[in-house]
């Protein structure tokens, strides 16, 4: 792994976001050109390679090799591409050394006149392989929604099928419903306590498109704080807010889920990958209003859980196309006791 012999700012540049309990030292901010390139390695023409769709949810710290990797075979051997809305470019040599490449590059779009630049969007059309970085999701938000760079995303990953990941904030804003943190990072027990809190600021069917994720929030760091009870409310959210049944993929650090274009997601690394879903229409929560602690209690059922701990070969698989089915995992609920988590099997 890189960040064993990169230097420990450059560590936090990669790993880190907004979110993390311990706050790093600031990332060095790269010279980016007009089009917000701070550089690429490999062969600067461009080619057209036959590529593979696929989603990359990673769930932040040391990056995992074996989903890098993963993205590598599904670009052809084509343009890889970094975007970011801070730090530096120092994932172009990490992925480039994995072989199988032509080029890595990246862009480091922080503004809303970079992400509707044709140039830049231009460049994002072209890539084989797209991997957002960490940081904090509401640059990206901020930054990027309803913006030519939005568009070029959808069009990679549902017209020209080709494989799109992000890690940490990167992974944050891959589901149709996300947690923008507009007004900064909540904990599981602020979200618990009253779920519509101001710092709970959820975004929905209005940013990146990607297959299987409908009604679905995505959450990183998962071990690290605890953040079953945030995403828990983010569904009783979701629920209570669009009348739908609610879906979550909660993915620890050194940990990565890819999810293959038939809907079976494989999880890789060496922590655990968390298939939430309500346990149908009829166990929306109990109470989920302002100002009061949440209630989704459901007999201890409410959610259904299916924990998967990661392998270098991506053993352990879960069916996204039903979500059911998973194998090399083990089944427990999630529920909600005024405003206190628990588990049930």
């Amino acid at each position: 792994m890189r960040l064993n012999f990169l230097p420990l700012v450059l560590a936090a540049a990669l790993g880190c976001q907004s979110e993390k309990p311990l706050t790093p030292p600031s990332p060095i901010v790269g010279q980016a050109d007009a089009t917000g390139s701070l550089g690429l390695v490999g062969d600067a023409a461009d080619v057209s390679r036959t590529t593979t769709g696929g989603t990359v949810l990673m769930g932040g710290g040391t990056d995992v090799d074996a989903a890098m990797q993963w993205m590598v075979s599904k670009s052809g051997g084509g343009d890889f591409l970094v975007l970011r809305a801070t730090g530096t470019d120092a994932y172009n040599g990490y992925i480039y050394g994995l072989g199988g490449v032509n080029s890595v590059e990246t862009l480091l779009l922080n503004s809303r006149a970079l992400a509707n630049d044709p140039q830049v969007e231009a460049k994002i059309r072209g890539a084989e392989a797209v991997f957002i970085a960490g940081g904090d999701q509401a640059n990206y938000v901020n930054f990027w929604k309803d913006t030519k760079v939005e568009d070029a995303l959808n069009y990679l990953r549902n017209t020209k099928q080709v494989p799109i990941g992000g890690t940490s904030a990167g992974c944050a804003i891959q589901g149709l419903t996300y947690f923008a943190a507009l007004n900064g990072t909540i904990t599981s027990a602020e979200a618990l306590r009253n779920p519509y809190n101001s710092k709970l600021t959820l975004g929905t069917n209005d940013f990146l498109i990607n297959p299987y994720l409908s009604n679905t929030v995505t959450d990183t760091h998962f071990n690290n704080p605890d953040r079953r009870g945030r995403l828990l409310t983010f569904l009783a959210r979701l629920s209570k807010d669009q009348g739908v049944v609610s879906r979550g993929i909660g993915v620890d650090e050194q940990t990565a889920v890819c999810i293959e274009p038939n809907g079976t997601a494989r999880v890789f690394g060496s922590g655990t990958a968390f298939f939430l879903q309500q346990n149908g229409s009829a166990a929306s929560p109990e109470t989920c209003t302002s100002g009061s602690s949440l209630d989704w209690y459901r007999n201890r059922q409410a959610v259904q859980v299916y924990k998967i701990t990661g392998t270098s070969t991506g053993t352990g698989t879960y069916n996204l196309s039903s979500w059911s089915g998973g194998t090399g995992g083990s089944a427990q609920f999630y529920y909600v006791s005024r405003g206190t988590l628990g588990v049930s099997y």
